[in-house]
């Protein structure tokens, strides 16, 4: 498998150059992953297929998802797209390189770790300010336009916002400098998991299933729903911020009297 990995990655970088692969070659996966990734969710919705896993029994109007699809393709290519080819000479100054060897899943593995802690502090802060009011009103309010959110809405957000709190998922590959496969499986993983928890469902395979700590699709759908001085849920990935500060005290409230009503029913039966 790794030798296969790596005869991969030898055609890309003697095919293409590092400036190639880190700008366009990233832009180009984000689009993939992303649209991969979030687009069966709009299916689903409107063909209303598996409803009995939907979290909120309202649905989005196509006309409302085509809106949304066409803001994102202005935005990715308006403002990702630049920022990740301006942004290339700062990542190769801070150590990135793409040659082989390829790094050790070890050294993979232990950065990607440090990157969602970092990012999962980081993004609490910048989404807590971004909920106070002149913020909402003027820059986050665009994101929440959505309250029952689908896949794709993960990155429906106004360009500022798109900056802002893209800084706590670079800030970490930032600091360590690493090899461009890593930051390309950070993106993938980060992709992956905002979809994950804007996808508007909750599946028995759902990640927030079988991870601790894990918010995803409920957790997530929960600060869509509500006014955004009382929403809390700011965390990104992983919960422990909200836990930390109290702001999800609504939240697990709500939850504890849902789990409640059904162990009454579960007895009445």
């Amino acid at each position: 498998m790794a030798s296969f990995i790596e005869s991969g990655w030898l055609y890309l970088i003697t095919h293409f150059s590092d400036f190639q692969l880190a700008s366009l070659g990233s832009f180009f996966l984000h689009e993939s992953v992303f649209f991969l990734s979030g687009l069966p969710f709009i299916f689903l919705e409107r063909a209303g297929w598996l409803s009995k896993y939907k979290i909120q029994t309202k649905s989005n109007s196509p006309a409302a998802q085509e809106r949304c699809i066409t803001r994102l393709l202005l935005y990715h290519f308006g403002v990702n797209l630049p920022l990740m080819i301006f942004s290339y000479p700062v990542f190769r100054y801070m150590g990135m390189q793409s040659s082989l060897p390829l790094p050790s899943w070890k050294v993979v593995l232990m950065q990607i770790i440090f990157y969602f802690i970092l990012e999962d502090f980081v993004f609490y802060w910048g989404h807590r300010i971004l909920h106070t009011k002149w913020l909402y009103k003027h820059v986050h309010s665009v994101h929440h336009e959505f309250a029952t959110p689908f896949g794709l809405t993960s990155e429906y957000a106004h360009p500022a916002e798109i900056l802002f709190l893209g800084f706590a998922t670079v800030v970490g590959p930032a600091i360590t400098g690493p090899h461009l496969i890593t930051l390309w499986l950070w993106m993938v993983f980060r992709v992956l998991e905002t979809v994950e928890a804007h996808c508007g469902y909750h599946f028995p395979w759902s990640p927030s299933n079988f991870l601790p700590l894990y918010g995803g699709a409920v957790f997530h759908d929960y600060h869509h729903r509500l006014l955004y001085t009382k929403s809390g849920n700011y965390s990104s990935t992983f919960v422990y911020m909200d836990w930390v500060f109290g702001t999800d005290k609504g939240y697990r409230k709500l939850k504890a009297l849902k789990n409640n009503e059904v162990e009454a029913r579960s007895k009445q039966i």
